[in-house]
């Protein structure tokens, strides 16, 4: 499914970018050294009260969290992205992101005012910084995935960070379904068990692919899909 490249970029530190994809290119991120989390959002670029929807997502597949052949569906009923590859194949979707005080809580106080460029940061703010580089805040901040992470749960129900999940070179295609905006930073997992506050670095590609066919795996591997594709589909249709 890999095609021509037209973009690339290292993320580093906290790894905080926003860009629109526009509709059948493909986003790949790889994890470089293993370990990496990827907080990230989507929203319908051109009508962004139209955005990821987490409850939609996990229901409408009957999955805890997402893998090849999953979708990302949106609070109306539309596609905004499909899982079209992954080497990884656990992506957790129901942890939401760090906070100043959880950060600081795990790994003590390090502001900028005493670190300079190696303060410590948290995947709520990070996010709120991109916002509102599209005119967005705190009413749209919707439950993010974090890709490259796993989470299980106990026989008490006690959600636990599972180490070792991503291996170095690990990846996602992620095939955009309508032109969204992509928000995402590199901030840890908020349940973490790593000792020491660290962010690991992620490559970010993005390819030209071919559009969903009606064999297409992700369109096949649930009836949701399968009626969410056909939505998009009309969607684009009447509106262009």
């Amino acid at each position: 499914m890999k095609q021509e490249m037209i973009y690339s970029k290292k993320l580093t530190g906290a790894g905080m970018w926003s860009k629109i994809i526009s509709r059948g290119k493909v986003l790949r991120l790889t994890d470089l050294e293993g370990g990496a989390n990827v907080g990230m959002l989507l929203y319908n670029a051109l009508e962004r009260h139209e955005r990821y929807n987490m409850p939609d997502t996990l229901k409408g597949q009957q999955v805890f969290y997402l893998s090849k052949g999953n979708c990302l569906h949106s609070d109306m009923g539309r596609l905004l992205s499909s899982v079209i590859a992954d080497t990884c194949g656990w992506h957790d979707t129901v942890c939401g992101a760090s906070n100043a005080k959880l950060v600081e809580y795990k790994y003590g106080e390090c502001s900028y005012q005493n670190a300079k460029n190696d303060f410590h940061r948290n995947g709520h703010d990070c996010f709120m910084i991109e916002l509102a580089k599209w005119g967005l805040g705190e009413k749209d901040l919707v439950p993010n995935l974090n890709l490259f992470s796993k989470v299980v749960s106990g026989e008490d129900g006690e959600l636990s960070y599972v180490e070792g999940n991503s291996e170095a070179g690990s990846y996602i295609d992620l095939r955009m379904e309508m032109d969204c905006l992509v928000v995402l930073n590199l901030c840890q997992h908020p349940l973490s068990s790593a000792p020491h506050y660290t962010e690991k670095p992620v490559l970010l590609e993005v390819y030209e692919a071919d559009a969903a066919g009606g064999d297409d795996h992700c369109r096949l591997s649930h009836p949701e899909n399968a009626r969410a594709f056909e939505n998009t589909e009309e969607y684009h249709l009447l509106r262009f």
